[in-house]
């Protein structure tokens, strides 16, 4: 029939008006379009296609296509009006002829179209109105067939109507039709290449190309025409349709059925054929995340295919969706496409297998979209796994030689099945016969990098989590699933497959029987010394996912067995990973709540083994170290295992075996920093789970007798094998930083569980174990100030240590080991003075020490009686020092009754200890800073505590520290002394001043401590500037008197007197200038009124005046002699102050006759300052004068009554008398 049509065709039927038309033109009907899809990656359908519309749906259920649609009596298609119920059987080749009609003009559109954008908009409505048209007629169609068609059931009479002759002959009319419509499209894949790119297009304004619309009508004429012959095979009632004319002139015969075939099968093929083209782009990594159609449209047709043909296996009994695919690709694998399936698969695939594994992978998962084009986990298609199953026999046929590349994609497509269809245990068998051949291969990507490497799990609970994720897919389209390929081997996936497989079903089923059979089988004992490092991974792996599958008791016993089929001499690696992989099971069975016993027996066993050879000396460095790596993993594991453990009731303890007793005597310093970790980390669990019951509730039962044995098992290994070596350790000059820490543990466990602890510890195993870590004093400084603030800051512990056994309070014990470090903070200094790292950590130590050792309810309660607060949190170590030995030395003072001040010297005693024994270090290494703490340190204890040291008790104390500090036949250095001498002599004057029994003896040696270093601190020349920096005129000097103050300053000008202001017959004393500038300093800088403390001096000062000339001691013998008289006056405000008379009386006596001219000078001096007391001399100045003449024989002595004259008129009306006697003599 000519298909030239005009559009002035005159219709059947008389047109409607104009205003009509509108009515009789039906609502667009489904169609594929990609341009309505928002999000691809959302996996969503277009709204507007065949399963959303609900149309593939009803074509399934044999229901009306379009019940609302074309219910008129008439019907606009392609601009006519029709008769709804007749037109397609009278008019069949016209409507059908206006149909190619309106295909040629959108493929002229295709040809005429250009890249002009002001053209595109045209074009594109252009194109869609003949689409639209079609698509209309399409959809009559198969509303036609169902609604208005009726077969004729019988051809006995004839025709009684023209029309029913045309409905009669109708079906092959269409048939025919039909058949002309597949040849007018042809193959999708015969589609030019600019036509086919149109599938790729994306245009979010939504203004298509016709090639667009093109490509999309002829996916609307393939699947529509399934679908006619669907609905039109269903009309027939199974009686077979010819196409009677096609017959005639060709000979060959063209059914329904044969139609449908060969058009799905050419379909089936196409669809297949631009999976292979999108393949030949796809990387290995990106298998699963890759989709193997151009658009959601050829998506749509595979899910409208797979439900069609599901359908009609189920109802017609026809070949299933998966019996279509399957004969299409086992061509394809074995190489011969087009052989056996439809004509037109391309030959070009770059890897047949990979390909079909892909396809299958992603078909299935588009098997997951029901009719409504929805995504439900409900199964809509049967599984394919007979088909799978030759596929991965060809995957792991050792003739096909392929690369871990291409085996992971096929595992991780096979796991993309298992998890879509269920298991196959045909499928794990298959998969286990490879991988039971090839354990020992790495199963590595080398152009993957370094993200192929398998991780490489360095303890056992990371290899027992590793375990858990195999045995735990991701979700198939979770990131965590499509990334496998990047992120683990083919063998980790294969892993995944077994869990699957294994977890199926209850434990015991015979899926599970016969995995575990097959796993088994494979393992013998030379298998197992075949193994490599990987593949004794591989072979823990495998045995982990199993038994969290199986039964786990079944598993361990296998497992160990096959482990003792390891050869003796295997290398430490591989010794490593046995007993990460024992651990590993370890934790599986503790999360089951099974006892570990065994287990821990045999792991503990060859543990010993190996700790035995690293202890002995024999054994080659190299061998050593090599052999540390599988023991600090053990010790790694073993401390997980018990993190791991809620109660540690299941026999943990067996972990810690007599192997420690030969490890730890053998480790270095970093190797012995890893153990003791290893053991804070077990004491710090024992106590959580035995302190846990503490903690509960009041309703919660008690901690069961069992579990307490449980937990003194565990303590008693504790003890028996670790506690030996740290008390080996205790007194270490360089001890480890974890020892203070592993003994803090060790003490809190004797805390909570004191009888575990061993005999010799007991019955006081807490006091015991302070001692040697804490109090004793042997003990290095680092470990203490590390080791007692672990205690300390336990509240419950520090108010349970009431008393030691020798009474000592525990409490004085702990003061006394901080008052030693805080000594000995300088002792560990490098040689030239700078902090060392042991000096840093000390430092750093000891102020947090300082902190909670002035929170001890001893400590604090001193500062409190004494007034005395820390100004903040966070003290200095010697500011601290300071004020607690203010603390006790003012309390003591404070204390009247004397069993209170003896039980004070007792505590006092305690507090500081051996403080010179403390002290040693620095005099021998002459460390000036620690020199210099010291001093002051003692120096303190010594002016703060002078009345506690005058005391019987201390004062043997006291005299050491004088004879060893202050009087040693050599002397320290000069700084610590001038900083710390005024200390010890107020100390030393208040301590003389109260002593009772060796009053004396102190005073004397405060003079000698005076004489010393006064004399050794004086300078050669005169110089204020030095002299008034002297310590121990610093000492003597105070801002308002006192009488301790007076006391030492009557002491100090004593022995300058005695000492230092003695002239040797008219010679000076050396250094005379610089004595007297001291003196003249230590009057000045006080305000001493006392006239007996201001007279010591002024003999001396009488005597450099008379005998001295030079100027500097004249000037300042002057000023001296000046300060003197004038307190003095003021000091004895009813006269002359009597004592400066005795003394001037007595300067007299002893001159006269030798000095007399001389002494007349220096009463002058005397005289301008104090008249009065020269005034009281003037007797026996006179009565001296005649004397001395009287002795001279020559009668009077002019010169010196001259001299006499002259001192008598500087004393007013008395002297005034005194001159007019002697000029009557």
């Amino acid at each position: 029939m000519s298909d030239d049509f005009s559009q002035s065709l005159t219709p059947p039927v008389s047109p409607f008006t104009a205003d009509g038309l509108c009515d009789l033109t039906p609502a667009r009907p489904p169609h594929f379009c990609c341009s309505e899809v928002k999000d691809e990656a959302a996996a969503a359908l277009s709204p507007e296609g065949y399963a959303a519309r609900g149309a593939l749906k009803r074509m399934l259920l044999r229901l009306d296509p379009a019940p609302a649609e074309y219910e008129a009596d008439t019907v606009e298609i392609f601009g006519f009006v029709w008769v709804t119920e007749t037109a397609l059987v009278e008019q069949t080749k016209l409507l059908f002829g206006l149909f190619r009609q309106n295909v040629y003009k959108l493929e002229a559109l295709v040809k005429s179209s250009s890249h002009d954008f002001g053209l595109a908009g045209n074009l594109h409505y252009e194109a869609e109105d003949l689409r639209q048209q079609c698509v209309l007629f399409l959809q009559y169609v198969k509303v036609f067939l169902h609604r208005y068609f009726e077969p004729s059931s019988s051809m006995e009479a004839g025709p009684s109507h023209p029309y029913e002759e045309l409905e009669l002959q109708f079906p092959s009319v269409l048939l025919e039709e039909l058949f002309g419509l597949t040849l007018l499209t042809g193959r999708l894949k015969d589609l030019p290449a600019n036509i086919q790119s149109a599938f790729v297009i994306q245009n979010p304004g939504k203004i298509f190309p016709p090639c667009w619309h093109l490509v999309h009508l002829h996916l609307d004429i393939h699947w529509s025409v399934l679908e006619i012959l669907h609905i039109l095979g269903h009309k027939m009632q199974g009686q077979v349709v010819y196409a009677h004319q096609f017959v005639n002139l060709t000979g060959e015969n063209l059914t329904d059925t044969s139609l449908f075939e060969d058009h799905l099968c050419s379909l089936l093929c196409d669809l297949t054929g631009l999976a292979v083209g999108k393949y030949s782009k796809v990387r290995p990594t990106e298998a699963l995340s890759t989709n193997h159609y151009l658009c959601t449209c050829t998506k749509e047709m595979w899910i409208l295919i797979m439900h069609l043909l599901e359908n009609r296996n189920k109802t017609l009994h026809t070949q299933s969706f998966w019996s279509y695919v399957n004969s299409l690709l086992k061509p394809l694998v074995l190489g011969r496409p087009g052989e056996e399936s439809v004509p037109g698969l391309p030959s070009h695939c770059k890897d047949p297998l990979g390909f079909t594994w892909w396809l299958l992978t992603h078909l299935t998962m588009l098997s997951q979209y029901s009719r409504n084009g929805s995504i439900q986990s409900e199964k809509h298609l049967d599984d394919n796994w007979t088909f799978v199953e030759g596929l991965l026999k060809l995957t792991c046929n050792p003739k096909g030689g392929l690369a871990e590349e291409q085996v992971r994609m096929h595992v991780h497509c096979c796991l993309t099945l298992c998890l879509l269809w269920g298991p196959r245990t045909a499928a794990v068998s298959i998969l286990w016969d490879y991988y039971s051949k090839n354990l020992n291969a790495s199963f590595t990507v080398p152009w993957l990098g370094v993200s192929a490497l398998a991780t490489q799990c360095k303890t056992p609970l990371a290899l027992l989590e590793q375990a858990r994720g195999l045995g735990c897919p991701s979700p198939v389209h979770s990131p965590g699933h499509t990334q496998l390929y990047r992120s683990s081997s083919s063998f980790h996936i294969f892993l995944r497959v077994l869990a699957l497989c294994l977890g199926q079903d209850g434990v015991g089923g015979v899926p599970q029987r016969q995995i575990k059979g097959r796993i088994y089988s494979k393992f013998s004992s030379k298998k197992m010394q075949e193994l490599s490092e990987t593949g004794l991974m591989n072979f823990l792996l495998l045995f982990l996912v199993v038994a969290r599958q199986v039964e786990l008791e079944d598993v361990a016993s296998r497992f160990c067995e096959l482990l003792g089929f390891l050869p003796s001499s295997r290398p430490p690696t591989h010794r490593t990973l046995v007993w990460r992989g024992q651990l590993s099971l370890l934790m599986l069975f503790q999360e089951r709540g099974l006892d570990v016993g065994v287990q821990a027996s045999w792991l503990a066993s060859s543990f010993n083994e190996t700790a035995k050879e690293f202890y002995n000396r024999t054994t080659e460095l190299s061998r050593r170290q090599a052999l540390w790596g599988p023991l600090g993993s053990y010790l790694d594991g073993v401390a997980e295992v018990f993190e791991m453990s809620s109660s540690l009731g299941l026999s943990e303890e067996k972990l810690l075996s007599e192997g420690f007793d030969w490890l730890l005597p053998a480790c270095r310093q970093s190797e012995l920093n890893s153990a003791l970790s290893f053991l804070q980390s077990i004491l710090a669990q024992l106590r959580r789970v035995h302190q846990l019951p503490g903690s509960a509730p009041a309703w919660a039962p008690p901690l069961s007798s069992v579990m307490k044995e449980r937990h003194l098992a565990v303590a008693a290994a504790l003890w028996t094998h670790f506690f030996p070596f740290l008390r080996s350790l205790r007194l270490s000059q360089t001890p480890p930083a974890q020892l203070a820490d592993a003994a803090a543990g060790f003490t809190l466990l004797a805390f909570d569980l004191p009888g575990s602890a061993p005999q010799d510890l007991q019955p006081n195993p807490l006091q015991s174990i302070m001692q040697c870590f804490g109090w004793d004093d042997m003990v290095h400084p680092l470990l203490v100030t590390r080791y007692l603030p672990h205690l300390l800051q336990n509240s419950e512990l520090v108010s349970s240590l009431s008393s030691c056994s020798s009474g000592v309070s525990a409490q004085s014990l702990s003061v006394k080991a901080w008052f030693r470090c805080v000594l000995q903070q300088h002792l560990h200094r490098n040689l030239d003075g700078t902090d060392s790292r042991t000096g840093r950590a000390v430092a750093e130590q000891l102020s947090e020490l300082t902190r909670l050792v002035l929170r001890l309810p001893e400590v604090y309660d001193l500062l409190q009686k004494a007034g005395l607060q820390p100004t903040s949190s966070r003290l200095e170590p010697t500011a601290a020092l300071e004020m607690f030995v203010r603390a006790v030395g003012g309390v003591y003072s404070g204390l009247s009754l004397l069993p209170e001040r003896s039980a004070m010297i007792t505590r006092a005693l305690n507090y500081i200890g051996d403080i010179l024994k403390y002290i040693d270090p620095y005099v021998v290494s002459k460390n000036h800073e620690g020199i210099q703490l010291a001093y002051w340190a003692v120096g303190c204890v010594v002016k703060h505590w002078s009345p506690l040291l005058a005391t019987s008790r201390c004062q043997q104390l006291l005299f050491r520290i004088v004879d060893g500090l202050l009087l040693p036949h050599n002397l320290p250095q000069d700084r610590a002394l001038r900083d710390s001498l005024p200390l010890y002599l107020q100390g030393l004057s208040v301590a003389s001043g109260v002593s009772q029994s060796q009053g004396v003896y102190l005073k004397q040696q405060l003079r000698s401590v005076t004489c010393r270093y006064l004399d050794h601190f004086l300078p050669a020349s005169p110089s204020v500037g030095s002299i008034a920096n002297h310590p121990v005129l610093l000492a003597a000097c105070e801002p308002s008197p006192t009488v301790r103050g007076a006391a030492l300053r009557r002491t100090i000008l004593g022995v300058l007197c005695d000492k230092f202001l003695q002239f040797k017959a008219h010679a000076p004393p050396p250094r005379l200038a610089s004595v007297l500038i001291f003196l003249y300093e230590l009057l000045r800088r006080n305000s001493d009124s006392d006239a007996t403390l201001l007279t010591l001096p002024l003999p001396s000062l009488l005597r450099c005046l008379m005998l001295v000339n030079e100027p500097q001691v004249k000037k300042t013998s002057a000023e001296a002699l000046q300060l003197v008289v004038e307190r003095c006056a003021v000091a004895s405000s009813e006269g002359p102050c009597q004592q400066m008379v005795a003394v001037l009386r007595s300067f007299v006596e002893e001159n006269e006759g030798v000095y007399d001219r001389q002494v007349y000078g220096v009463l002058e001096t005397v005289a301008v300052l104090d008249p009065g007391v020269v005034q009281a001399l003037i007797p026996s100045l006179s009565l001296s004068l005649r004397t001395s003449e009287h002795r001279r024989g020559l009668g009077r002595n002019t010169a010196l009554r001259s001299a006499y004259v002259k001192l008598l008129s500087l004393l007013g009306e008395s002297g005034q008398e005194e001159i007019t006697n002697l000029e009557s003599d």
